[in-house]
């Protein structure tokens, strides 16, 4: 398809790249695993991929300065989509065994462990779309792959009008947690698209059909 958008995946030393290159493929999308600065400042969209530990990949990303592509984009409006703890690094704080770790403070509010009798959460789970998602669109009774111990479990953005609310998704396991977000340029989900099926994919070409022509 030629006239498939571009989107870079960020390549920063991160694990689970190739699958979701494959998978960003299959949904429609033009998807490249890139350093290339001016790739990504010019790609339609910006996938950032993550698995581990929160301070290992804020570490990863800092030394590759990765973190000022992300925030450059979202400066400009520019679409970037976070996965798993490419989600959780949008916040501004990691708490994983006694150790805080600065994250990239896109939005406000730590990532915590899950308040569950067994972890981690590891399989497949439904989740309370938001009204309005896009992510979602047609997926709204779907399951979708879950791997982690950690996660947002509250929401403290506050929206000051004419902006938009953001979309807010949730999962429950012990308790709720926030399984996706969209807000303006920036989306991000806890689960895992590329290991999620059709409806991972499904999911990745409603964000893709979202992406400004370029």
């Amino acid at each position: 398809m030629t006239d498939a958008p571009l989107v870079a995946v960020l390549d920063y030393g991160s694990g689970n790249v190739h699958s979701a290159v494959k998978a960003l493929s299959e949904a429609g999308a033009d998807a490249r695993l890139t350093k290339d600065r001016g790739l990504i400042a010019d790609a339609a969209g910006l996938l950032v991929p993550g698995v581990g530990a929160f301070s290992a990949v804020m570490s990863a990303l800092r030394a590759s300065r990765g973190d000022e592509l992300i925030g450059r984009r979202l400066a400009g409006g520019m679409p970037v989509l976070g996965i798993c703890v490419g989600m959780q690094v949008m916040f501004e704080l990691g708490v994983e065994r006694g150790v805080d770790t600065e994250g990239l403070g896109e939005w406000p509010g730590a990532v915590t462990e899950l308040q569950a009798p067994v972890l981690p959460h590891m399989g497949w789970n439904t989740v309370r779309a938001g009204e309005g998602s896009t992510l979602f669109a047609g997926l709204e009774d779907e399951r979708f792959y879950f791997v982690h111990s950690y996660g947002a479990q509250d929401w403290t953005l506050d929206v000051i009008k004419p902006f938009r609310e953001p979309v807010l998704t949730w999962c429950d396991y012990g308790a709720p947690f926030l399984a996706a977000v969209e807000n303006g340029p920036l989306s991000a989900t806890q689960f895992h698209p590329e290991k999620s099926g059709a409806a991972g994919i499904r999911l990745l070409s409603n964000w893709i059909g979202s992406l400004p022509a370029s």
